[in-house]
Formats: structure tokens, sequence, C-alpha cells
């Protein structure tokens, strides 16, 4: 009789590790999905941005070919490792965009831009605070397969550890903008 109710707590602490690590799996899903919304909306906004400052800076065709292979590179990535890879390259274009419109004072002044202009920081503000929610997210699952119990069965459960989306420091989107005149 004891085996048996030795067996059956055994049991109920499997359920309940595997269930606490499907919830922090599911968080860390909806936490990637909120961001995954919010870098359509600026993959939405980056074409209108860019015929825009097109129309005044038609010199700078460098800057729109990287901001624009950027948005596709990110929009295509394929595993997570890449996609965070590309969008932090995307970020670092979008500063040099700015920057080549610092040097256009009607640009500037254009309302259709200065409206874009929100939107998309209004957007880059939502994606950064979509990113911390996601890293919380991870932080709490990783270090719910780090722990004991749980790590010892994790694996045996396919779990495995998931990445932050974090800033690669060798990356444009670490380095400050050149605005040159």
């Amino acid at each position: 009789m004891i085996a048996v109710w030795i067996i059956l707590a055994i049991l109920v602490i499997l359920v309940l590790m595997f269930n606490g690590l499907v919830r922090s799996k599911n968080r860390v899903e909806e936490a990637w999905s909120d961001i995954e919304v919010q870098l359509k909306r600026r993959y939405d906004l980056i074409p209108n941005l860019v015929s825009t400052v097109k129309g005044y800076a038609t010199h700078e065709a460098g800057v729109f070919e990287q901001v624009t292979a950027a948005r596709s590179a990110a929009m295509n990535a394929g595993s997570m490792d890449d996609k965070l890879k590309q969008e932090n390259a995307l970020s670092g274009t979008l500063k040099s965009l700015f920057a080549v419109a610092e040097a256009y004072p009607d640009l500037k002044a254009n309302a259709n831009f200065m409206q874009l202009q929100s939107d998309l920081t209004d957007t880059e503000d939502k994606i950064q605070a979509a990113r911390r929610f996601y890293n919380g997210n991870v932080r709490d699952y990783n270090t719910k397969l780090q722990v004991f119990p749980t790590n010892l069965f994790a694996s045996m459960f396919g779990f495995t550890k998931k990445d932050f989306f974090g800033i690669d420091e060798s990356g444009p989107e670490a380095q400050p903008v050149k605005v040159q005149f």
C-alpha cells in the first residue's frame, strides 16, 4: 500500500512539473507572438517611410537599398537565432535612414514623414516592451529548466532552452549613428 502512495506521489510531482513547464513554454510563445505582431507593423511602415524619404533624398540610394535588404532578410529569416540577428540589423539600418533624413529640413517638416516617423517610433517602443516581456518569460522558463528537480525531467519531456532577444553588440544596432552633412 505504501508503494502505491509513493508511486502516486511521484506521478503527481511529475504531472505538476510537466504542467508548469508547459505553462512557461506557452508564455514564451505568446510573448514571441506579441513581438511578431509589432515586427509585422514595422515591416508595413518601412516601405512608406523609405518612399517618402526617397522623394527628398534621391542620391541616398545606398541607404534605401540597405534598409530594403535588411527588411527582406528580417521577414525571411528562418531560425529564431537568424530572426534575432536580422531584426537587430534592421534596427541599425533604420537608424541610418533617420540620419539621412536629418540632412533634409524640408523632409523633416513633411507631415507624412513626421507621422510615419512617429508611428515607427511608437512601434519600436512597443517592440522594446514586447522584447522585455519575452525575455522575462524566457528567463523564467530557462530557470525552470535548470532548477532541481525539474532539470532531471525537462529534457526527457522534450523541453529545451530558449534564446533571449538581445542586442548583438557587434551589430549595427549597438553602434552609434554617424550623421554626415
